[in-house]
């Protein structure tokens, strides 16, 4: 395994109670005009450094936080509680509801270090499901939500029906191992070949670096407690982005969900060949698109 290093950013710490949370900010490029503060959320299985900030030998803008840095973001990410630099210590599984407890803690830390008033959220797979939670919880603090590999009642997903066999095993511990045979199973499991080798290996060795196992409790509250959001008290803008190939929901269940979200200003956007971690496919610069392109809209100047 290769050793990994993060450069080019700077690390924050905040507090929940006794829990240290860990930040990752890269700053907006300094030429170019300001266009808005991003907040990344991490999913289940890896903390938030190797998912946004993964360099990868050969593959330009391999990190979405040096991408949107360079068109005017200030790009943050933090470790939920259980993950990463994160604290570890406390005897929970760290669920879906205690990483939205984290993004409100660390959203506040970041607004008022940086006077943003209101936060452009991304998260993806179970972080999207925080994402939402947050942004249902705290809606004054959300510009705009864009959900990547959500999933809303789990009715339908052939991911979710594999991953309950172990449900058992989930309920009995807090935390779970992972190596890198379970990091090429992300990949391999909907549809191979949708990410090339040297990004998986890459994004294996980032992920091991601070990591040998994960909290249990996303993968218990996806399992047996959806759904865990309501989208008609979600009143931001948002973006539903599925993976063509993705096994994380059905079709339904997401059209189902976004046809509730009570904003007209939303959007659903299939992803072709993507799977299910949409930055380390090799169709990461269409992914960055859509996102981009949702984040930098303008604001209707009329509403009817």
């Amino acid at each position: 395994m290769t050793d990994v290093t993060w450069r080019g950013g700077k690390e924050h710490w905040t507090r929940k109670g006794d829990v240290r949370l860990f930040l990752w900010n890269k700053p907006a490029a300094s030429d170019v005009p300001r266009a808005g503060t991003v907040l990344f959320v991490h999913g289940s299985s890896m903390a938030s450094q190797p998912t946004f900030d993964l360099s990868v030998p050969g593959r330009p803008d391999s990190s979405v936080m040096d991408w949107f840095a360079e068109r005017g973001y200030d790009t943050w990410c933090m470790d939920n509680e259980g993950y990463g630099r994160s604290d570890k210590h406390r005897p929970i599984n760290c669920d879906i509801a205690n990483g939205a407890d984290d993004l409100a803690v660390g959203s506040d830390y970041i607004q008022q270090l940086t006077g943003a008033r209101q936060l452009l959220v991304y998260g993806i797979s179970s972080g999207a499901l925080k994402a939402a939670l947050f942004a249902q919880r705290h809606p004054e603090r959300v510009a705009r939500l864009a959900l990547d590999a959500f999933v809303w009642t789990g009715e339908g997903s052939p991911t979710l029906a594999e991953r309950r066999k172990k449900l058992p095993d989930f309920l009995a511990r807090h935390r779970r191992p992972v190596d890198r045979a379970f990091v090429h199973s992300i990949f391999n499991r909907d549809h191979p070949g949708c990410a090339d080798d040297a990004t998986v290996n890459a994004f294996a060795d980032a992920i091991l670096t601070l990591d040998d196992s994960m909290p249990t409790g996303t993968y218990v509250d996806m399992c047996s407690k959806l759904p865990l959001v309501d989208p008609e008290r979600i009143t931001a803008p948002t973006l539903l982005m599925r993976g063509e190939f993705d096994g994380i929901a059905s079709l339904e269940d997401l059209m189902a969900f976004y046809t509730r979200l009570p904003s007209t200003n939303k959007q659903f956007s299939i992803m072709q060949g993507i799977s299910h971690a949409s930055f380390q496919q090799k169709n990461y610069m269409m992914v960055y698109h859509i996102l981009h392109s949702f984040f930098s809209m303008p604001e209707p100047s009329y509403k009817g």
